[in-house]
């Protein structure tokens, strides 16, 4: 098979072989008996059993755990540029079932969920911003992204350039430096300015996608925000790291009597009020730029229920198994006070954007931080992230958002 098909293999282990024969595309360091064959780094390989049965092709990492990276189960595949087109366009005409018109902002490749490993790719707009976090595609861009521009534009989509957020840490455990900045497309000047501007549920954002955090906006509680825009009517609504006010402008733009947003970052309530401004919402709007931890108790000691919607959205507090039992702990704190703030019949949504948190775990906390604070939650919906950003059920790592909205009994 190896003369046949040109690759290096990897002899599994027997479990590694079950591991990916349940369906996860990821062979650790680990479970490698063997290598066959010389392969450098971002490299194809082979994976085969002990006992010979090809499992898969993918990228080879040697500084990561995760030493090779499947891509293809399918022994015929030739991974030249028709290839790579067509999966493209795979994951393009994806996005554009799911999502249907609303695709002007959207997760165009979410890694893993689409066969991209460690590729992040999400559009603003005319801009499209990638995030690449192994070897093997950060080896084939030079390839790829000209052809990821090329499939969204003959599909009739006005893309002007891609930028690169590869300022991340994580790019360390592949042996990859940090960087940002334009990618170059042959023969095209990028535009001139990282900030560009898009219309989500009908509020338009200014996006700086060289600045802000992760790619530049927040894409996967799209539909969760008009969720918690369909109860705020009326309503005195707390918004809890509120980053740059998306919760907060859709219960506002969803009739809420009045809208607090609260961050710990000055330059993102900066931004969430200049966002305000622009959708014309800020008359029944206020800002504060404050610690949610240190915020809630300091509402609750003056005895009143000035809030009858809290929502809280916060940044994940675990990226590691090792710190799931204190980040529980950080959970339930939030969770508990903002209940105890709550009058009866108010409500609540409430969420977390880590899968080392798994769902299990979070509604254990929630049920214990409704005992601890005397009250009773009714479900009104669960929710995870907008389908932009598919879950496969063999790969639990793309399972990450828990969303909750309650009334408060």
């Amino acid at each position: 098979m190896k003369a046949e098909r040109g690759f290096p293999c990897f002899i599994i282990t027997p479990k590694g072989t079950r591991w990916v024969e349940q369906g996860h595309p990821w062979i650790y360091a680990d479970e490698v008996i063997r290598e066959e064959g010389a392969c450098e780094n971002g490299a194809l390989a082979d994976a085969v059993s002990e006992k010979g049965k090809y499992l898969g092709t993918g990228f080879v990492s040697r500084e990561s755990k995760i030493r090779l990276r499947l891509l293809s189960r399918n022994a015929n595949d030739r991974f030249d540029e028709a290839f790579w087109k067509r999966r493209i366009k795979y994951a393009w005409d994806y996005r554009k079932t799911v999502m249907g018109e609303d695709i002007s902002c959207c997760r165009v490749i979410f890694g893993e969920a689409d066969s991209f490993p460690g590729l992040t790719v999400d559009r603003f707009s005319d801009i499209l911003v990638t995030q690449t976090l192994s070897v093997g595609m950060e080896k084939i861009k030079p390839m790829l992204f000209p052809l990821l521009v090329q499939v969204l534009r003959e599909d009739g989509q006005e893309i002007r350039g891609i930028y690169e957020r590869n300022d991340v840490a994580i790019r360390a455990l592949e042996g990859m430096e940090q960087n940002k900045g334009w990618f170059p497309l042959a023969g095209e000047t990028p535009p001139d300015s990282t900030i560009t501007e898009i219309c989500e549920n009908g509020i338009v954002y200014r996006v700086d996608v060289e600045n802000g955090q992760k790619t530049g906006f927040f894409l996967d509680q799209k539909y969760n925000r008009l969720a918690v825009a369909r109860l705020a009517k009326g309503r005195r609504v707390l918004d809890c790291f509120t980053h740059t006010g998306s919760f907060a402008l859709n219960a506002a733009k969803g009739g809420a009597e009045h809208v607090t947003a609260v961050d710990v970052s000055a330059s993102a309530i900066e931004m969430a009020r200049e966002n305000a401004r622009r959708n014309g919402l800020e008359e029944k709007m206020d800002f504060i730029t404050a610690d949610v931890f240190d915020l809630l108790p300091e509402l609750a000691v003056k005895g009143k229920a000035p809030y009858d919607f809290i929502i809280l959205d916060p940044p994940a507090f675990t990226k590691s198994r090792k710190t799931v039992n204190s980040a529980e702990r950080g959970y339930k704190e939030i969770n508990l006070r903002a209940l105890k703030l709550l009058p009866r019949g108010g409500y609540f949504a409430t969420a977390s954007c880590s899968h080392f948190m798994p769902s299990e775990l979070f509604v254990k906390m929630l049920r214990s931080a409704a005992l601890d604070a005397g009250v009773e939650l009714r479900q009104i919906e669960a929710r995870q992230q907008a389908p932009d950003h598919p879950i496969l059920w063999n790969v639990p790592e793309t399972d990450y958002l828990k969303f909750y909205i309650f009334q408060v009994v």
